[in-house]
């Protein structure tokens, strides 16, 4: 009895995710790689963040508000992702400053 054995990469949800935004193969259209270049968190949620940031450092967080800061953490590198596919997908080279 012979077994196949299948070389793929493991998926992972920005993986996933391009797949259902594209197609099979996660490649993003021009149009859905500009919507998701233009995404990203409310004011609300970036002064959120920064609250539960700050008073993560006090060591202040509920175990529920770590929860949510380890969720908003995802969320953030999971659109990290989906923009670097989106730059990919439409030539556009990342600037870096000098700091």
């Amino acid at each position: 009895m012979s077994t196949t054995a299948t070389t793929t990469s493991p998926e992972n949800e920005a993986t996933i995710l391009a797949r259902v935004l594209g197609n099979e193969q996660g490649d993003l259209s021009p149009e859905m790689a500009r919507h998701i270049l233009g995404l990203g968190f409310s004011d609300r949620d970036q002064a959120r963040m920064q609250d539960l940031a700050s008073r993560n450092q006090e060591d202040k967080l509920s175990n529920a508000e770590k929860d949510e800061m380890i969720a908003f953490s995802k969320a953030g590198t999971l659109l990290s992702i989906l923009k670097s596919k989106a730059r990919r997908a439409l030539g556009v080279k990342l600037e870096l400053r000098n700091s």
